[in-house]
């Protein structure tokens, strides 16, 4: 999940909750401990984190491998114990997706997440005040975002939402790759992602969350 130094992508803004690659491994084999005030944190301390992670969208799904607010991948969720609410992130609510934070940051620590240091996170602190026993999102009509980034063959119904290709790929200094977030270009470059977005937003268009490879930023 989100849990490598570096949002998992970062390199990129990724690390998102590390893709746990090699970690993962190591997650599942080490047994779910619940959440104590010794590895917690606030939710205002998750927002911070997801803010940066996300751009604090927490049902996020850009098909680059990590999902929801804290950006876990498949393995990391599971390893949190995740899949007892939803099998993505992006489909479980905040509450819950914050309770199987808590897990794996008792489990990993705050490294887990490559902005751990930007939303102040660490290992000592109160449990979140967090609901989990709510719905999950995947009950909801709502469709995922996705980007171009991983192709892949939709029904007829859903081909008609895709969204359209941008006109120019822009002349910046930096080309996007396959699984960048604005957010972890950001973070690579020294600077945030609202300020990359705002100097871009002729080429990336409304939605500061579809960035798509090729596309070449102003940093």
């Amino acid at each position: 999940m989100l849990i490598n130094k570096g949002k998992h992508r970062r390199p990129s803004k990724a690390v998102r909750v590390a893709t746990l690659a090699g970690v993962a491994g190591a997650a599942v084999a080490v047994p779910l401990m619940g959440a104590t005030s010794a590895s917690a944190a606030s939710v205002a301390t998750w927002d911070k984190v997801a803010q940066c992670e996300s751009g604090g969208n927490w049902s996020i799904n850009t098909g680059n491998g990590y999902y929801g607010g804290l950006q876990f991948s498949n393995s990391s969720w599971a390893a949190a114990g995740g899949t007892q609410y939803a099998p993505r992130a992006d489909l479980a609510t905040k509450d819950q997706q914050i309770a199987a934070a808590e897990k794996l940051l008792a489990i990993q620590g705050p490294g887990a997440w490559s902005c751990a240091a930007a939303g102040g996170l660490t290992a000592g602190g109160p449990a979140a005040d967090v609901n989990p026993s709510g719905s999950s999102a995947q009950t909801k009509s709502a469709p995922q975002e996705n980007t171009a980034a991983v192709k892949k063959t939709p029904a007829p119904a859903q081909e008609k939402a895709q969204p359209a290709p941008k006109k120019s790929n822009g002349h910046g200094n930096y080309t996007v790759k396959a699984g960048d977030t604005l957010a972890k270009i950001a973070k690579a470059h020294g600077t945030n992602w609202k300020s990359v977005y705002a100097a871009n937003k002729s080429v990336i268009g409304g939605n500061p969350n579809l960035i798509l490879p090729g596309q070449k930023l102003s940093i």
